[in-house]
């Protein structure tokens, strides 16, 4: 049986970064930190059951990208949904991060603009696809991690993280494109 001791210490080497990687899917700081915290309470129960066929950082990540996945397909059915809702007048606010500014307003302005339009790009590529992307370039995993963390073999992975970064390079090259 675990340790409180060792859980904490699990938690404190590992939330971070969990809550770093369920923001990057759900984009709403509150949702990665319930997100987070369902994470560690599924690691708590499951631990006895981990094989360690992979290290212990990797499946907590899995976790933690499962978890993120299937809040947004709740979220996309509550979408699916949300119109008959509306007719009614009931409806949820969504919240926007506004991250403080710091220097030259019109960098920061453009910096958005460019973060938002490869955000939207993103969200257009298949969902596997988005998921290699997100844990490459905006987690930092290596294509090995990312294979073990989706399941894949490392080649399915690398060709994943391929496509991926084809596509998005096709999308936003038209979008450049169109806006000139």
């Amino acid at each position: 049986m675990i340790q409180n001791s060792d859980f904490k210490k699990i938690v404190e080497e590992n939330q971070e970064r969990v809550r770093n990687t369920c923001f990057r899917f759900v984009k709403n700081r509150d949702d990665a930190d319930d997100l987070a915290q369902d994470v560690f309470v599924q690691v708590f129960e499951s631990l006895s059951h981990f094989r360690e066929e992979s290290e212990l950082s990797t499946w907590i990540y899995r976790i933690a990208v499962n978890k993120s996945l299937d809040f947004l397909r709740k979220m996309k059915r509550k979408r699916r949904f949300g119109k008959f809702t509306s007719l009614f007048g009931i409806g949820e606010g969504n919240e926007e991060i506004i991250i403080p500014a710091q220097g030259n307003p019109h960098q920061e302005l453009e910096e958005k603009e460019r973060k938002q339009i490869l955000d939207e790009a993103i969200t257009k590529l298949p969902q596997k696809q988005q998921t290699a992307i997100t844990l490459s370039k905006y987690e930092g995993f290596s294509n090995k991690e990312i294979s073990s963390i989706m399941e894949l073999s490392l080649s399915s992975a690398e060709s994943l993280l391929h496509r991926a970064k084809r596509n998005l390079h096709k999308e936003l090259y038209e979008y450049y494109k169109r806006k000139k």
